[in-house]
């Protein structure tokens, strides 16, 4: 089975960004939106790259539109947005679909075949903290289970801002939904620094 080394993604302008070239450091993907209740969740991954960098660690922003088309613009709109709005520095690639609906035509990304094969989706309560981060987990439920019933028993991706954080050997180690507190995310990142 191919690891995570052997996928690769496009950056907007249209050229492989190989995994391989994040081989020994820690790295977050994480799929983005930028009119998202989330969205404000650029600001403390920015905050991460900018203290975490130096030490060997990477953000993958790969913007998507498949969640309630909360990402209108293209590539270009993307990359404008977050500059101006949050000061982004870590690299941002093509939009692109994480999962796969086949009656849209949208194939997920095959990086986002192997992350959610290797990372299921173990709840939104998992590393949520406070009223308001359960309330908004009771949200999401509630909405997702009149998407899809089954919705608790597969591991695609739920909503916009879920994360993934990769090892420096490559080994995919965390799964963060978007309901997860942001301190949870980077006290995990750093214990992997």
């Amino acid at each position: 089975m191919a690891g995570f080394y052997d996928y690769s993604v496009k950056n907007p302008k249209g050229e492989d960004v190989k995994m391989s070239d994040f081989r020994g450091k820690v790295v977050l993907v994480v799929n983005t939106a930028t009119g998202c209740g989330f969205t404000p969740h650029y600001e403390p991954l920015e905050k991460m790259y900018e203290q975490y960098h130096d030490q060997g660690f990477e953000i993958l922003d790969i913007p998507c539109n498949q969640f309630a088309g909360q990402t209108p613009q293209d590539d270009e709109g993307i990359h404008k947005f977050c500059q101006l709005k949050y000061h982004t520095q870590f690299p941002q690639m093509h939009k692109t679909f994480v999962n796969n609906n086949p009656e849209k035509g949208e194939k997920e990304e095959p990086l986002y075949t192997f992350l959610k094969s290797q990372q299921g989706f173990e709840g939104f309560e998992k590393d949520a903290k406070g009223l308001k981060a359960k309330a908004t987990c009771a949200m999401m439920n509630k909405m997702l289970k009149g998407i899809d019933p089954d919705y608790q028993n597969n591991a695609n991706i739920k909503w916009n801002f879920t994360k993934f954080v990769v090892d420096r050997n490559g080994n995919v180690v965390r799964r963060f939904e978007p309901t997860a507190d942001m301190g949870t995310v980077e006290e995990f990142v750093k214990s992997l620094l």
